[in-house]
């Protein structure tokens, strides 16, 4: 086994979700990286090196980047998601910035990388987007395992959210090593992740909305959404996915009922739902619209966690020197600008 430190680069970092995983499974963050100013407060404010560097990844040189061992990115998602009308590749400036990590990839072939993205992904397009993925990550010489994750049966948090998970290795070895980690009980409930004391700024009592909310909203241990007209209930006893638009007046504002009324979900238990832990800080000057977008768009970081020990494991592997020599098409498919 070898007692290597492993170095990562955090593309997309958002609030630093997949770092946060990647850390406590032993790995060492080098560099960080987000479109989003507003993601940049929270993250400096939990992590003190690496800290996020802003700025589109489009013109960042793959020559300024420190040396890594892998690569993590949570490209963005919202252009193969259902709430995203799934335009995909078409959407230029996000859903084409998956060729940004190949570039990357390409010119600096570290030893791994973790994507994470939407389940959608896999279906998009009838498939057609997935393979163009697929293709490009094997050209580069990297043998890929893909799993479909929900956060309520790997992280034992209480949020249904389904994601696709994409490990890759250079060596063949720690590719076969490799596995997704298993379901683990689901100990935790919506009771569990509630603040006691909440500020009344979060509650509807006061709503023209209020009566309406009242008729349907009857559980305390059951997490509600408006959506627009009506009120659903979520009988899984668990949250829906939490999502980018929570709080910002959309339609999937988690709701919720305790002992002093009817409100939505506060930033901490958005947080909590995600898998971060309490000493995780929010900053206190930035608009809770931001900090619901951030979470929405984070990743739980207990399933990163466990997929980031198994990857280590698969590293540490010993004769973990079997690489896969690129491959030549006649079409490519790598498009970048930097």
């Amino acid at each position: 086994m070898s007692n290597k430190t492993y170095k990562t680069l955090d593309l997309f970092a958002g609030i630093g979700g997949i770092r946060m995983g990647f850390e406590r499974a032993g790995f060492e963050t080098v560099f960080s990286n987000d479109f989003d100013p507003y993601c940049k407060p929270t993250y400096d404010l939990n992590y003190k090196t690496a800290q996020l560097a802003v700025g589109d990844i489009q013109k960042i040189k793959s020559s300024s980047l420190p040396a890594f061992d892998i690569l993590l990115g949570g490209f963005p998602c919202q252009p193969f998601s259902v709430a995203g009308y799934r335009r995909g590749f078409l959407d230029t400036g996000r859903g084409d910035l998956f060729f940004e990590i190949v570039r990357i990839l390409r010119d600096k072939k570290p030893s791994a990388f973790l994507l994470e993205n939407v389940k959608n992904l896999k279906s998009h397009d009838k498939g057609k987007t997935f393979k163009i993925i697929s293709d490009a990550l094997a050209d580069l010489g990297y043998h890929v395992k893909v799993k479909v994750l929900n956060s309520m049966e790997y992280g034992n948090v209480p949020q249904n959210r389904e994601r696709v998970y994409i490990a890759g290795f250079k060596s063949k070895k720690a590719h076969d090593v490799f596995e997704f980690p298993e379901q683990t009980p689901l100990t935790k409930s919506i009771s569990d992740i509630l603040e006691e004391s909440v500020d009344s700024k979060y509650y509807y009592n006061d709503s023209t909305l209020y009566k309406q909310l009242k008729e349907a909203i009857k559980s305390p241990n059951t997490v509600y959404q408006w959506r627009r007209a009506y009120v659903r209930e979520n009988k899984s006893g668990v949250c829906p996915t939490l999502t980018a638009n929570m709080g910002m007046g959309g339609h999937n504002v988690p709701l919720v009922k305790d002992k002093k009324g009817i409100r939505k979900l506060t930033p901490r238990e958005c947080a909590r739902l995600q898998g971060f832990p309490e000493s995780y800080k929010l900053p206190k000057d930035l608009p809770d619209t931001k900090l619901y977008k951030q979470f929405g768009n984070s990743v739980t970081v207990s399933v990163v966690e466990r997929v980031a020990r198994q990857m280590m494991k698969a590293l540490q592997t010993n004769n973990n020197y079997v690489y896969r020599e690129p491959v030549k098409r006649t079409t490519r498919v790598l498009r970048t600008a930097a």
